[in-house]
Parts: C-alpha cells; sequence; structure tokens
C-alpha cells in the first residue's frame, strides 16, 4: 500500500478547524461529528448502523494496533461518514488480524483524517454540543454559512437501513457461515436451553452482536423490516419481540412507535428494547425523547441506582425525558430500573404489570463490558413466565 500522505482539513459548521492527513485524496464529505471514548471497538464503531450519517472522533489516542477480522464486524457495510483520529497504527499485532486498519481505510475507501488533535476537537464538543462539519483536502471554496448539511437528526435513517424483506436465523444456519461462533459465543453462565423460542427481532438498524446472543440462548430468529405492521407482526406469532438499535431521530419513525403502541395495548407478547428499541417502546407508552448535547458514546458508562451500578456501553445521541414519565403520570405504570450516573439521564424501564422492560445501553457489548449480558437470559425467563401462565 502507498506510503504518500495528503493534507486534510476538518471544519466544522461553527468555523473552527483542524489540519491532518489522509491516506488517499478525499472527495468533499458532510456528517455529524461525534466523539467514541472508548479504547477499542474501531472495527465494530465503523460497522455500526446506529452511526450511520456521523463522523466519529476516536478519542483514544492510537487505534489499529489488533487490526481487523471478518468476525467482528456489526453488519455487512461502513456506515460512518468519516474516521477521525490523534494515530492510525500502520501495523496490527493480533492473531485474529486479517488486515491493518490503514489498508482497510485504503481498500474500503473510507474517508478519515488523522494527525490532528483530537484532546482539543473533543472538548470543543463537550463545550459547543455535536454539529456538523466538512472533511476534504481542500474546502477553500465553501462556504460554510451558506453549506447545505443534511442533518441526521431530520432524516429517516431507520428506512433507509431496515432490512428489505424478512429472514431467519438460527443455530444451524448461522454456524454455517460463521463456524467459530460457538467458541467466541457461548451460553452465559452455561445457560441449559430448555425451550427453542421464536424471537421477531425488528430491524431498526441492528447490531450481528444482537442476533448471536439470542442464537447462543437457542432462539429462533425472524428478523424483519421497521416498516412492519401490527398484523404483519401477529401472523408470525412470535414467543417474544426485541426492538434494536438504529440511527438517528426515534420520532423519524412514527410508524414504528404506532405498532408498538398497538403491541403493548392489545398483544401479551413479552417486548424487550434496545438502545432505540428503548426509545420507541418509551415513546409508545407515552413519554418523550430529546437529543443530549454530546451523546453517550463510549464503553464504560455507569448504569444503575442508589445500591448497585453496572459498567455499560452506550452509543445514542437521543434520550428519554425523565419529567415527561412524571408530566404524563406514567410512572405508577412504568419503573425507571437505572439511571445513566454521568448525568442521571434515564437507562432503563420496566412495565409494571406487563411484560415489557427496555435499556438504553447496549447489553450485546463486543468489546466492552458483559455486566449486562443477562438481560437476555431475563428476557427469555420472561417469555418463559408468560408462556406458562397461558397454558393455566
Amino acid at each position: 500500500m502507498s506510503n504518500i500522505l495528503y493534507p486534510a482539513l476538518l471544519h466544522l459548521q461553527d468555523g473552527t478547524y483542524y489540519k491532518g492527513w489522509s491516506f488517499f485524496q478525499l472527495s468533499l464529505q458532510s456528517g455529524e461529528i461525534v466523539f467514541n471514548t472508548g479504547m477499542t471497538g474501531y472495527q465494530e464503531i465503523l460497522s455500526d448502523p446506529s452511526y450511520s450519517g456521523q463522523m466519529v472522533v476516536f478519542t483514544y489516542p492510537e487505534i489499529g494496533n489488533t487490526g481487523l477480522n471478518r468476525l467482528d464486524n456489526e453488519s455487512n457495510f461502513i456506515h460512518v461518514r468519516a474516521l477521525i483520529a490523534k494515530n492510525i497504527s500502520s501495523l496490527s499485532s493480533n492473531w485474529r488480524s486479517e488486515i491493518s486498519l490503514k489498508d482497510y481505510i485504503i481498500l474500503k475507501r473510507i474517508p478519515h483524517i488523522f494527525g490532528l488533535d483530537t484532546r482539543s476537537l473533543t472538548k470543543h464538543l463537550r463545550v459547543f454540543g455535536v454539529m456538523n462539519a466538512i472533511i476534504s483536502n481542500s474546502i477553500a471554496n465553501i462556504n460554510l454559512i451558506n453549506f447545505s448539511f443534511n442533518s441526521p437528526d431530520q432524516l429517516d435513517l431507520v428506512r433507509k437501513l431496515t432490512s428489505k424483506s424478512t429472514y431467519r436465523l438460527n443455530q444451524k444456519l448461522f454456524k454455517n457461515v460463521n463456524n467459530e461462533f460457538f467458541t467466541h459465543f457461548n451460553n452465559p453462565n452455561n445457560t441449559k436451553v430448555l425451550k427453542t423460542y421464536k424471537i421477531l427481532v425488528i430491524d431498526f438498524g441492528l447490531k450481528f452482536n444482537i442476533l448471536r446472543k439470542l442464537l447462543s440462548l437457542g432462539c429462533q430468529i425472524y428478523i424483519v423490516p421497521a416498516t412492519f405492521n401490527y398484523q404483519k407482526i401477529l401472523k408470525y406469532k412470535p414467543d417474544g419481540i426485541l426492538l434494536s438499535n438504529g440511527p438517528g431521530n426515534p420520532l423519524s419513525i412514527v410508524s414504528s412507535i404506532c405498532t408498538v403502541k398497538k403491541m403493548v395495548e392489545f398483544a401479551n407478547i413479552p417486548i424487550f428494547g434496545i438502545c432505540m428499541g428503548h426509545q420507541v417502546l418509551s415513546l409508545a407508552f407515552g413519554a418523550k425523547t430529546f437529543k443530549l448535547k454530546f451523546g453517550h458514546r463510549g464503553l464504560n458508562h455507569p448504569s444503575g441506582d442508589n445500591n448497585c451500578s453496572q459498567i455499560t456501553s452506550q452509543n445514542h445521541g437521543f434520550a428519554v425525558d425523565y419529567d415527561s414519565l412524571l408530566d404524563n403520570q406514567l410512572l405508577p405504570t412504568l419503573s425507571v430500573q437505572q439511571l445513566n450516573l454521568n448525568d442521571l439521564t434515564v437507562s432503563s424501564l420496566i412495565h409494571n404489570n406487563c411484560p415489557f422492560f427496555s435499556v438504553q445501553y447496549h447489553p450485546e457489548a463486543s468489546p466492552g463490558p458483559h455486566d449486562a449480558e443477562h438481560l437476555f437470559q431475563k428476557f427469555i425467563r420472561l417469555i418463559d413466565i408468560v408462556q406458562l401462565k397461558n397454558t393455566r
């Protein structure tokens, strides 16, 4: 691969700019600039659909040391608009590495800039909030004041990324695709699978690792588009429904919110919401969401209550408004199980009378903390309880 470097510029919407380098000539790219505080996980971040439309600043000073491999992708595509780093390692050292990050960036033509002061950039975003930005080798002739940015907040990114049709997964099918799956994803705590449940996953931009966790518990999985309506869901007669993660503003998927609202009102089917799924479920209950100043993106967010805290992986720019739970008198129906202990935003909700619960963080995190991995087992246990009651 070429060792030629090209001078590059990152220009923020407020006029601030940073100089750096790129491995190839860049076409002009724009997007919302956000930062992730994880010390690792760059491969998962690049392929995570939740980052669609966003340029990601890696706060860890050097990334790429462990290379990339075929097994750790969270989807089949690159979703970030650009990669922004202090240093990108040209070499990788890991027994699972198949290609260096530098070579992967060049091979996939991923927009990027490195060699800039990411500490200064991150502090700027913490003070002024996330904003739009442009990355290019030359933006001398561009008037940023009149530049037309496509803000992810106004786009229906879910409709763009959701699966176009329904598909099915079970352990046998997945094992044919990924022979190393059961080496890396054994049943948590050696849980014995007593029954195979049919789980319907509504795809808002889901990560592969959610599917891996469900498969490790012996589930038969049907992945359906976010556009699925109430009647189509019932035709599958699912034992449980999982609302996946996804990008953008949850208010942009009104039809999905209406569908979930019908599910919670008329169907006694256990529902588990993750990240975007948590927000959609909350909106279906009548809560409100709001945009965070600079979001939660990292592997070390404490979530809990006065008695217990878990370290969680988080990646979201919106959150559930706690005051809306009070204003709409939802707290007698819903319980706030956990708060983000950094800023006291809602991290987890559970319905007091029906089999519905959700979390703002990622219990399927990989890499990242495994503190919340047990929630998948609780989801299966909840299905057990509901089915036991239905047979009485």
